[in-house]
């Protein structure tokens, strides 16, 4: 399915609680195997806590959790709590995975692809944002998990997420006069980058281009289950396809939220999913008002969509 190199293989069914916390004898989201309680939940753990859907009531959820797990090269501006006289723009991806960065400009970046995970990804962002906003010019690290303290959520006032995705990282360079130390690193993070665009015409959905095949990732905010029952349906009547010989096949979990895959014919680019993404949102929508028994062929479809599964954070 294309996924990011951040996305790893999780259990598909760690159940979690009615607070999105995992109880001590499930299995820990990490993937190691282990019990959540002799794991990252022990008291020499690397997470007192792992919260299933952490951005859960943030304007542009969808496109955040976009930006953490598949996008390569994106940036959007944040309003923040207090710093309103402060330029603060979210990344995925700062120069050797920072955390956060306080730039001689005075601006303020906070970085979503970062290599700690301590369990809630919103408080840990938070936190850095905190740390930048009150440092000098820096690179922010979080090399322990906060602790109590604000999450994302309490801090960003935003109504929604205005993303600007790049073809490349020279975003990390915009505002220096000298770009010294920075080429070798900026060229490393390019040759990675997969061509990336974002749909206008509907919400959360990316089209990209990982060489041998187009991919369309679509994030989509309803709850697993309804949205299951919904893409069942349309499998069903052929609805699913998206444009010709595309093929949904699969989906990513990612903090909470499903994430449906489409395989694209290579050649296709983004421009021409604009009015097939948006007739299949209509459509999904209506598929979603539906709450009649599923069918027999419609309750195969949704088995299989379901083992289709790879749980990312």
């Amino acid at each position: 399915m294309g996924k990011s190199s951040r996305a790893k293989n999780r259990p598909k069914n760690a159940g979690t609680d009615e607070a999105g916390a995992v109880g001590p004898r499930q299995p820990c989201p990490c993937g190691s195997g282990k019990r959540y309680k002799a794991c990252h939940g022990s008291a020499g753990g690397a997470a007192d806590v792992y919260v299933a859907r952490p951005f859960e009531g943030l304007a542009g959820e969808c496109d955040l959790i976009a930006l953490r797990e598949l996008v390569p090269a994106a940036t959007a501006p944040l309003q923040v709590t207090g710093a309103e006289d402060r330029v603060v723009k979210l990344c995925t991806l700062l120069p050797m995975a920072a955390p956060a960065m306080s730039r001689e400009s005075g601006e303020v970046w906070l970085g979503l692809q970062v290599q700690h995970a301590f369990g809630d990804p919103s408080r840990d962002l938070a936190a850095a944002l905190e740390l930048a906003l009150a440092s000098e010019p820096d690179i922010i690290g979080l090399t322990d998990a906060p602790g109590p303290g604000p999450r994302l959520q309490d801090l960003v006032t935003n109504t929604g997420l205005d993303v600007t995705v790049h073809e490349g990282f020279e975003f990390w360079t915009s505002d220096l006069l000298a770009t010294d130390g920075l080429e070798d690193a900026l060229a490393q993070a390019n040759e990675a980058a997969s061509p990336t665009a974002r749909l206008t015409s509907v919400e959360a959905a990316y089209w990209t281009n990982v060489g041998p095949k187009e991919h369309l990732r679509w994030v989509m905010p309803e709850p697993e289950g309804e949205l299951l029952d919904a893409l069942a349906r349309l499998h069903v009547d052929g609805s699913d396809v998206i444009v010709p010989e595309a093929r949904l096949v699969g989906m990513f979990r990612a903090h909470g939220l499903l994430v449906p895959v489409w395989d694209l014919p290579v050649g296709t680019g983004a421009e021409v999913l604009e009015e097939p993404a948006a007739a299949f949102k209509t459509a999904l929508d209506q598929a979603l008002a539906d709450t009649s028994d599923l069918t027999t062929e419609q309750r195969s479809a949704r088995s299989g969509l379901a083992n289709r599964q790879v749980t990312i954070r």
